[in-house]
Order: C-alpha cells, then structure tokens, then sequence
C-alpha cells in the first residue's frame, strides 16, 4: 500500500534562510502524525510544499500515490493556522461557496453541506453570518470547509492555537473522529500535549530536519528515567543554582543534570528509577541548609525528547525568539 504522505530530502530556502533542510517523512494511511517543533522550525514550509502551495527547491513530495499538483489537491484538505472567513456570509453560504470552488456538482452540494456541517456539529449555527462566530466556531467551519471535497488526507497547520482548552478538547475529539472513518491527518503544533494525545507517530523538527521520529512513547522510552524539577526560591541566582547542581548530580541515581535559565534557574535532573528519589534530594538540601521553593517528579515528555536532541526546550527557543523580536523592534523606533 501506498504511503498516504510521502516526503524525501525535500529542501526549501526563502533567500538566504534555509526554512527546511533535507526533511523526509513518510505517513501510513490512516494515520494521525505530528510535526512538532518551536515557531521557525520548518513545520509550515514543509506542509505548504506537501499541500503544492510552495514549490520545494529539490525533493520528492507524494500525496496518496500522486506527485502532479492538480491530482494531489484532489485528494488532500488542507486548514491553515489563520482563520480566514467571510464575515458578512452565514456558516452555510460561505460552505456552498466553497463547494463551487472546488467544483463538486451543484446537484450535491447542499446535501454535503448539510453532512459536513452536521459532522463539526455546525447544523444550529448554518444561518448566522460567521462574524458572530466565536473563536472554536470559526476553527470549526474552517475544518468544515477543508472536508468539502471528501478528502482522504487532511492537513491541519495548528488547528487549535488560540483556542480556549474546552474548545481545543473538541477539535481533538473531532479528529478522533475522523480518523475512525479512515482519513489520514498530518497536524502541526508547538503544544506538546497535543500532539502526545493525538499523534500515532511524530516527528521533531529542528532548523528545518527531522531530529527525531517514532510513536510519542517509544521517543519519551529512549530518554529514559523520571525528571527532577528543583528550585530553590522562586528566581535563584545563577551561581547559588551551580553550587546546588553540585551537591545533587553526584547522586547515585542522578544520570545527568543542566539548570534552566527560563524556569527562574531551576535545576532539572534525569533519574533512574528510585522511590525515594525526592527525599533524599530534600536530605542533601536540608543538611546544607539550602530551603527549596519547589520540588516535582515526572515522567519524561516531548520537550524531554527536543531538549535530548537540541540542548534546549521548545519554550527556551521560543522565548529567545520573542526576545530577539523585541530587541529588533527597539531598533527600529530608534532609527
């Protein structure tokens, strides 16, 4: 059987930045696959490539079997990240407009208007004009839109960003949903807990390359041991969190040990497995009179898996990134 997605060394660079570098991937049919990764990885490029809206610079791109443009846009739905409805049309018309659009026949597009409308659970809301839409109304007319031409791929470029959580658990559902009838999605997110609640496989992207790829658990398996999170008043300075590390990451259950800068210089150490991992970090901190503002046990995650991969959190990035974005537009009011 044909993968329903099928990338290889797909390269694209916007003048001098290189957005995606040698990117493969390859999705099942009947998948839900993630792209996760920091704004700027590379995540909407390659998907834009993927959906033929972006020509690649080199590469091979495979949509259910197909290359040429035309026969993948047949078979593919695609919702991108920024909502972009008529305001003045009802939920209804700005469907029926859509399905001209895609040139489904007249004869049926009411009755697949009705279907998709009914399936995102729009029906009450047909005949009210979309600007009256809340926020997860609208991201639902949006999927609804990209469903018309019954796809056998979707392509959801951050489906829930900006959504409140109710709102963000219904689309999960909703996509659950249609994975059951045997659609393949391929999301794109920064938030890790969504793409571990939905995702079969995920691949993480960094600068434009896939740095890891496997099912949620397996990439979260190959990490291995719990995390410490410790710190030891609400902002520490960064020498009293260095002489701390070095009294912890000498324990006979600690593997590796980093502070982090974002979390107020909180000590992060990766343990085996030790039911009284905690106490005895609290009896070293105790007998050298260090008081501890907070002290937390989990099990790894995604961001575990990115910072393995990269030496930083997908928040470290993303919190360098806004700070650059500031400190540029400084400079501009200056000038």
């Amino acid at each position: 059987m044909e993968p329903a997605i099928l990338v290889q060394d797909l390269h694209k660079s916007y003048g001098d930045r290189e957005a995606v570098n040698g990117l493969s991937l390859q999705i099942e049919p009947g998948q839900i696959y993630g792209l996760l990764g920091p704004n700027g990885a590379g995540k909407t490029t390659t998907i834009r490539c993927i959906c033929t809206l972006t020509k690649p610079d080199r590469g091979v791109v495979k949509v259910c079997g197909q290359s040429d443009a035309r026969a993948i846009r047949t078979c593919l739905g695609y919702v991108a990240q920024e909502v972009a409805l008529d305001k003045v049309l009802t939920g209804k018309e700005l469907l029926e407009l859509q399905a001209a659009l895609y040139h489904i026949p007249r004869k049926q597009i009411r009755d697949r208007v009705q279907s998709v409308l009914a399936l995102v659970q729009l029906s009450e809301y047909a005949n009210e004009k979309t600007g009256n839409y809340s926020g997860g109304l609208k991201k639902r007319l949006d999927l609804a839109a990209g469903l018309l031409h019954q796809p056998q791929v979707l392509v959801l470029d951050e489906p829930t960003v900006g959504l409140d959580i109710q709102t963000r658990l219904i689309v999960w559902d909703f996509l659950r949903q249609l994975k059951a009838d045997g659609i393949t999605i391929l999301i794109t997110s920064h938030y890790l807990e969504e793409i571990d609640a939905l995702a079969d496989r995920v691949a993480i992207i960094d600068r434009g390359k896939v740095i890891a790829e496997g099912t949620p658990t397996q990439l979260k398996s190959e990490v291995g041991g719990d995390r410490l999170t410790i710190k030891i008043q609400e902002f520490t300075e960064r020498s009293q969190a260095e002489q701390t590390l070095e009294l912890l990451k000498d324990l006979p259950f600690v593997r590796s040990s980093s502070i982090n800068p974002t979390q107020g210089n909180a000590l992060n150490l990766v343990i085996t497995p030790d039911p009284d991992a905690i106490s005895k970090v609290q009896s070293v901190c105790d007998r050298q009179g260090i008081s501890l503002f907070s002290l937390t046990q989990s099990r790894p995650s995604l961001d575990d898996v990115f910072l393995t991969a990269t030496g930083q959190t997908i928040q470290d990035i993303e919190i360098a990134q806004a700070e650059a974005e500031a400190a540029m537009g400084k400079k501009k009011k200056k000038k």
